[in-house]
């Protein structure tokens, strides 16, 4: 404590002592700070709510900085002096720990006043006005001042009517015409000057769309009639008439359709080409002519890929779907694009070329990168990843990936975990090879389909993958999955994923009997906990289907504070493979089928999700989550159990929160703490229902901050023989009353290529508290209790903070 107060002693003595005025030139102030105030109209009394922080935001330059009204950054940058070198050590001092003076004058307060002057006009502001002048700060020996603004600010003006003006009925002006379906403008919204440039921009698009590859929204100008209300005593006195024409100085060639001629493909660069050889162009075919040196591509590619047809009409449309396809073929550095008027007096074409320069044929990477898991997993993984482009000529592309990784579990489980029984299962190893062979194509047996004009080229992809993974001291699960699918989008905003093909062979090995039998044989196990470890190292499993998936992901109108995603998909399987299994010989014969002696899992599984998100205000943001899913085994798997990797589970980092991953349900099934201790929490189930709600307050370009709330739970089907948990776990009526919810605060910092975030949540409702264990009678009737649990929260309780304050650490976002 003395030593603290020998530092701030210090610290203030070299402060007082230090001075900035003897640097700052007779007559001047530094600047260091701004103050608006904004004064409605006395007469019409105006919403001006806001309009003083939008002011703020224009006044430029930044002001110096202060501590305590020192500016000590000024002070430095003059302290350490002039740089005799401008790349030496005291010139890089100066830059980062100093700041040059900015001065406060009244020419620069004048020059803001006129800006703001402007922003207001640009918003509706009509006839407002803005003086601004310096005052100095009450210290007078400090030598430093604010800029000050008063502004007064007259009512704003709304739109009542929106028209286009035309000349005469020319196609062009039919065109212009109908782009007004589709207006950004709207009667009672405020007239805003970036809503006129983003009408303007979009009009310019949709003639582009049309074939006028040389209109541009420069020719546009927008009129407005502010008089309306003077001339109508009908309208209220602030609307204003919006009139749309195009300029009278606009070229005709602006206002013509253009047609495509001839289209020109370079698979080789200009520097790859000598100033004396001879480039021999390849054979005119649908209007395009590949030029390939090193024959290095099938044509076919480029056919596919350019949706462009000598005689079609230009279109951006097909534009920037040409450049998408090029560019996510892989295969290129770079793709360059451009149009060339063919030389005639009235010509209305356009020849297409395309310059492409070709990326190594072969590339090796290696990455190595930290992750953690909803299921509180944290840990790293090095990947090495050797890709072949183009290895059949066709713009193929073969990845070879092998890895290696780890995991430790995070959060109470580890700390909790004091012998060395309780620490077994903690921490995981991962290691193996996936192959994947992509064609841009849709490639499916005895059928040639072509491709569609869509955002993006189709894919058929053929994946191999080989993994096992170990749960230290427990045992490896050795997975291998054969994959035939197929990718598509029709437009960017839809993507659509059908595996029609899928294989996958589950089997545990590599046992370590000694722990298995310690754990087993251990009173402190719970007979619940030793009968999924049992489960678990028994499982074998052949599951053979069908997937598909839609993901959509609509592109938001200009300026609007709505954003919604939807992503949804079924998966099917074990059908087909239970045509070619057998069923075993009595007395067994009850059990599933099997295919090479393993078990055939026939199910359904579906999934939704629905994210929605609104924009408040510039620094917060509304997000929105729902999650809802369901797997069913049927058939030949109606009394298997469910594979764990193909169930759900309740809480993490990415669920709700409030709760430990694993540890929620299902239903109102109690947690098992004695569970935590040895293996982690195992709760999963069959039915997920989840619902997430954040708001996001943005406090800096790197600190974010969120208040959340997280609610659901998970549920099983069938009986209690199958599930292994008792009847509290089955879905059935009332189930929404076995929700939990809960939520907390959370920290962010957003570093643009890495989002870090801390969230620390506790429950507000425990499903579980409707059927208690009566701990007097634990084989008698359960009892109950308030399932909302705020009359228990209690900060002081070392013991409350240590079951219900659930600190989540992870990288991005939660949704």
């Amino acid at each position: 404590m003395k030593n603290s107060l020998f530092v701030i002693l210090v610290s203030c003595l070299f402060l007082g002592g230090c001075s900035v005025n003897k640097y700052v030139p007779a007559g001047q102030s530094l600047y260091v700070g701004s103050k608006v105030n904004v004064t409605p109209d006395s007469i019409s009394r105006p919403n001006v709510s806001g309009v003083a922080d939008q002011l703020e935001g224009l006044v430029k330059p930044p002001p110096n900085k202060t501590l305590f009204g020192f500016a000590w950054k000024v002070w430095f940058y003059y302290w350490i002096g002039e740089p005799k070198d401008e790349g030496g050590l005291r010139s890089w001092f100066r830059n980062k720990l100093g700041e040059e003076p900015r001065f406060a004058t009244e020419r620069v307060a004048d020059i803001n006043a006129a800006n703001m002057v402007s922003h207001l006009d640009n918003e509706g502001y009509y006839r407002s006005s803005v003086q601004g002048k310096v005052v100095p700060t009450k210290k007078q020996k400090r030598r430093t001042a604010v800029m000050e603004f008063d502004a007064y600010v007259m009512p704003r003006y709304v739109i009542n009517q929106f028209n286009y003006v035309v000349p005469d009925s020319s196609l062009f002006n039919r065109d212009l015409v109908k782009a007004k379906e589709k207006t950004l403008f709207r009667k009672g919204d405020p007239i805003r000057l970036d809503v006129v440039t983003a009408e303007r921009t979009r009009i310019d698009q949709e003639l582009k769309g049309k074939g006028y590859y040389f209109f541009n929204p420069d020719y546009l100008i927008v009129k407005v009639d502010s008089t309306i209300g003077r001339a109508d005593s009908t309208l209220g006195p602030q609307q204003v008439n919006l009139f749309l024409e195009v300029k009278k100085e606009t070229a005709q060639t602006s206002l013509k359709q253009y047609f495509i001629n001839n289209i020109f493909v370079n698979t080789g660069t200009q520097e790859n080409q000598s100033a004396d050889s001879v480039v021999t162009r390849g054979p005119l075919r649908r209007g395009i002519q590949v030029t390939d040196p090193g024959k290095l591509y099938k044509r076919r590619i480029f056919y596919d890929a350019i949706g462009f047809r000598r005689g079609n009409m230009y279109t951006n449309t097909m534009h920037e779907v040409s450049l998408s396809r090029l560019v996510n073929l892989q295969n290129f550095r770079f793709v360059k694009n451009r149009f060339d008027l063919v030389p005639r007096s009235d010509s209305a074409l356009l020849d297409v070329y395309y310059d492409l320069a070709p990326m190594k044929k072969k590339s090796l990477q290696t990455t190595l990168s930290a992750s953690t898991k909803s299921n509180n997993l944290g840990g790293s993984q090095l990947d090495v990843t050797w890709r072949n482009r183009n290895f059949f000529r066709g713009a193929e592309m073969l990845s070879v990936n092998a890895y290696y990784g780890f995991d430790v579990q995070l959060g109470g489980n580890r700390s909790e975990s004091i012998s060395a029984l309780r620490k077994i299962g903690n921490e995981y190893i991962r290691y193996g090879a996936r192959a994947d062979l992509s064609f841009p194509r849709f490639i499916i047996p005895f059928v040639r389909i072509r491709p569609e004009k869509s955002q993006a080229l189709p894919k058929t992809i053929l994946s191999l993958n080989y993994e096992n993974r170990v749960q230290r001291g427990l045992y490896t699960t050795t997975s291998i999955r054969g994959d035939w699918s197929y990718v598509w989008s029709k437009k960017s905003e839809v993507v659509h994923t059908l595996a029609p093909f899928s294989i996958n062979y589950v089997t545990t090995g590599g046992l370590n009997l000694e722990n298995i039998a310690k754990i087993a044989e251990s009173p402190n196990t719970n007979p619940l906990d030793t009968d999924r470890l049992y489960k678990i190292i028994d499982a074998k499993y052949f599951i053979a289907g069908s997937n598909y998936s839609i993901s959509y992901r609509p592109t938001p109108r200009p300026f609007s504070k709505n954003q919604f995603a939807l992503t949804g998909g079924i998966d099917y399987g074990g059908n087909l493979l239970s045509l070619f299994a057998k069923r075993p010989l009595p007395p067994d014969d009850t059990l599933p089928k099997e295919f090479l002696k393993v078990p055939v899992f026939q199910y359904v599984k579906v999934d939704g999700d629905i994210r929605y998100y609104r924009t408040l205000t510039p620094s917060i943001k509304w997000a929105n989550r729902l999650l809802v899913g369901m797997i069913k085994p049927y058939g030949n798997s109606k009394t298997m159990p469910t594979p764990q990797f193909k169930q759900y589970f309740g809480g993490g980092s990415t669920g709700i929160r409030a709760f430990r991953a694993r540890a929620l349900g299902p239903g109102s099934l109690e947690p098992d703490t004695a569970s935590f201790n040895l293996l982690g929490y195992q709760q999963f189930g069959d039915i997920r229902m989840e619902f997430n709600t954040e708001f996001r307050v943005k406090f800096t370009n790197i600190i974010n901050g969120a208040v959340f709330m997280d609610a659901g739970n998970i549920w099983s089907f069938g009986d209690t023989t199958r599930i292994g948990y008792g009847s509290k776990a089955l879905i059935k009526n009332g189930f929404i009353k076995q929700l939990a919810v809960g939520g907390g605060i959370g920290l962010r910092l957003d570093f643009s290529y890495l989002v870090f975030r801390l969230d620390l949540a506790t429950p507000f409702r425990k499903p579980w508290y409707r059927e208690l264990r009566n701990p007097e009678d634990p084989f008698g009737a359960p009892i109950s209790k308030n399932t909302w649990v705020f009359n228990e929260i209690d900060f002081g309780s070392k013991a409350w903070r240590r079951e219900n304050l659930i600190l989540n650490i992870a990288v991005g976002l939660p949704f």
